[in-house]
């Protein structure tokens, strides 16, 4: 039998042993990044204009210049130190196959269980991987017990699709009764807050409520620290889904206060496609039941989670991704991200025939935000502006459906994304609008 995942998971399960070293092709963590200049010393949202540094930036990717590429929401793109790392893994995994993750591949995994927890300020017995955010929530989402018939679950819709379908299946599950509501739009920081805490005094049997902390529909960032207080409050538990908002915006595990969540490291982190994590705060582990996979009597995090043989090369190249983000840092990444957005967004603010779904607010914002043609609210509609954008401009973007008050074309940049592709999106949306 192969190395399972439940090997490399319950490799880090003790924590890293004093004096474990680094495998050789792996950078330590604060590493320079070859080619890539010293940060320089400014506010990240001084840093964030300054074209030089984010042009070297760029150089680090092997981006298409055939299209501008607007549509990076669905995974991100290896900075090409982190490819390399990935390659030479790849390599070795490939040359020595089990003679590499019989004999040497849980040290190895420890230590990037160690970088990962690390990351996301948990304690590695909090933190368990997966092959992606969507495999960790759901995760969370079957194994919560804590539900019975009387219950309620309650759930958004800009909540991801995945997601939604997986607390819809409580109801035969757990045989709970399901709440599901629409966001405000426009919103507001306060009008979300308020939207929640009026959902579940509507519905005093809610006891699990899905979060979505950076909607993959229209870029929203949602209060969640505010909103899981207030839930906590109220005896209801919080499973917050963290998929886009990790690398993207400035947070930590600590920081949202939620007990449950699922992140990806393959979206704003940069790591290889195919990996994320799964936490569970140390003292709520008994509500997330072990997997069935797993023996009896099985314990800790990493026997809720059983998903068999791993992409190995794709674990062992999480730390490169880490340095390199780790290099140029959250903040300024996330006010680059918001300067890319801003440059069109809010331009076109206000404009006629164009709608902003994305608040002004910086709280409620970050680099991902969709828009809609004024009356044009039928996917079909917003999958024909995404088509003319493409065949009229270059621009590639994605139309996005389930948003309350209708479909969207959403609109992600990158660390590659220079402003003269942003230039470039505001001039066509212009004439798309007969502006």
């Amino acid at each position: 039998m192969g190395v399972t995942r439940r090997d490399l998971l319950r490799a880090g399960g003790a924590g890293l042993a004093a004096g474990v070293a680094v495998p050789a092709g792996w950078s330590a963590a604060g590493a320079a990044v070859p080619d890539l200049p010293p940060v320089p010393a400014l506010a990240p949202s001084t840093l964030a204009r300054d074209t030089g540094f984010w042009e070297a930036v760029a150089g680090q990717y092997d981006a298409t210049r055939a299209v501008v590429h607007l549509e990076n929401g669905n995974w991100g793109m290896m900075a090409r130190p982190v490819l390399e790392d990935y390659r030479r893994h790849q390599d070795r995994v490939n040359r020595e196959t089990s003679y590499y993750t019989r004999r040497e591949f849980g040290r190895d995994a420890r230590e990037v269980v160690r970088r990962v927890a690390a990351l996301l300020g948990a304690g590695e017995d909090e933190i368990a991987l997966t092959r992606g955010a969507t495999e960790a929530l759901l995760t969370l989402i079957a194994g919560y017990h804590r539900l019975g018939p009387g219950d309620a679950v309650l759930y958004a819709d800009l909540d991801y699709d995945s997601m939604q379908a997986g607390l819809e299946s409580l109801r035969r599950r757990r045989g709970v009764e399901v709440v599901r509501i629409d966001l405000p739009e426009p919103a507001t920081h306060q009008g979300l807050i308020d939207t929640y805490e009026r959902a579940l005094a509507a519905n005093p049997r809610v006891r699990l409520m899905l979060l979505t902390h950076l909607s993959h529909r229209t870029g929203l960032v949602l209060p969640v620290a505010e909103i899981v207080s207030m839930a906590r409050a109220r005896g209801v538990d919080v499973i917050v889904d963290a998929a886009h908002s990790l690398g993207q915006v400035p947070f930590d595990a600590a920081g949202l206060g939620a007990d449950f969540v699922g992140y990806n490291l393959h979206k704003w982190i940069g790591a290889p496609l195919g990996v994320g994590v799964m936490y569970i705060r140390r003292d709520r582990l008994d509500a997330i039941e072990p997997h069935m996979g797993e023996p009896e009597g099985a314990q800790g995090i990493r026997a809720r989670i059983h998903t068999g043989t791993t992409d190995f090369a794709t674990l062992l190249a999480v730390p490169a991704a880490i340095d390199f983000h780790q290099r140029i840092g959250t903040p300024a990444i996330a006010a680059r991200l918001r300067h890319l957005r801003d440059l069109w967004a809010e331009t076109l603010r206000g404009s006629r025939g164009i709608e902003i779904l994305t608040p002004k607010d910086p709280r409620l914002a970050a680099g991902i935000t969709s828009f809609r043609l004024a009356g044009k609210l039928s996917a079909e509609e917003n999958a024909a502006v995404a088509r003319q954008l493409l065949e009229r401009s270059g621009i590639f973007t994605v139309h996005r459906t389930g948003v309350a008050k209708g479909a969207c074309v959403r609109v992600t940049p990158a660390l590659f994304t220079r402003e003269e592709d942003i230039r470039k999106l505001t001039a066509a949306l212009r004439l798309l609008a007969g502006g």
